[in-house]
């Protein structure tokens, strides 16, 4: 199923998810309708457990959602089986992960390069790679470190590497700049600023950082398992209007 309009890179439809808990469900997202357009970077923001880091794992294909319809990419991602998430996973999203989900026995290019060896290419270039991205975000003395010798920003900057090296389609971020410093935070922004603007490309962050809300081409406002606004405006001037 090819999305209509080549300009939306995600487009989400009625969209809910639930849980099971006890003997019982909750629902965290209500028939969330919203679109991210491509070539631009969307944050997405709102209070604590209002659902954003459930919609961006359904948007990218992590988890399933109880209704509705996703299409990610120009393709319904919803009607695919496990196995066709895990390739289109692979091929067109990076996600920048909360906690770094670091391999412990391999250094931080060794790290950073694994989705090029998941799609084929040996480690010694694919760690190559890697390397150029990790110079830019600091990451340059530390090549050959393992993760229990990183620091937590270290770290960090290893997970956001491995997200962008095989330039993805979409990148999804939840809370990319969590651990870094007000530089790297700049840093890193600047770089999912210049990934974005690519024609076929779009990138997400979940962000609480107001530092970094000047990046944003566009803010959607979540709250209790909604999207409450969409504004091109600035985040103070979004909150006003509401």
């Amino acid at each position: 199923m090819a999305m209509t309009d080549p300009s939306i890179a995600v487009r989400c439809s009625g969209v809910t998810k639930s849980f099971h808990a006890g003997d019982g469900t909750i629902e965290v997202l209500h028939g969330i309708d919203f679109d991210v357009p491509a070539a631009e970077l969307t944050m997405l923001v709102g209070p604590s457990g209002c659902g954003k880091t459930t919609l961006i794992s359904i948007i990218a294909a992590i988890l399933t959602p109880t209704s509705g319809e996703v299409e990610t990419c120009g393709r319904s991602i919803t009607r695919m089986s496990d196995a066709e998430k895990v390739a289109f996973r692979r091929r067109n999203v990076g996600f920048i992960f909360q906690q770094y989900n670091l391999l412990p026995a391999l250094s931080a290019a060794e790290n950073a390069a694994i989705p090029l060896v998941a799609a084929g290419m040996p480690l010694a270039r694919a760690a190559g790679s890697a390397a150029a991205i990790l110079e830019r975000i600091g990451m340059g003395a530390h090549l050959g470190k393992l993760p229990n010798q990183l620091s937590g920003g270290q770290q960090k900057r290893a997970a956001i590497a491995r997200a962008l090296v095989h330039a993805p389609r979409l990148i999804v971020c939840d809370e990319p700049t969590a651990a870094l410093d007000a530089e790297s935070g700049q840093t890193v922004l600047e770089i999912l600023k210049d990934a974005a603007l690519a024609p076929d490309r779009a990138v997400i962050v979940v962000t609480h950082d107001t530092r970094i809300y000047s990046f944003a081409d566009r803010i959607a406002s979540m709250e209790d398992g909604r999207i409450r606004a969409v504004s091109s405006a600035p985040l103070a001037q979004l909150s006003e209007a509401a």
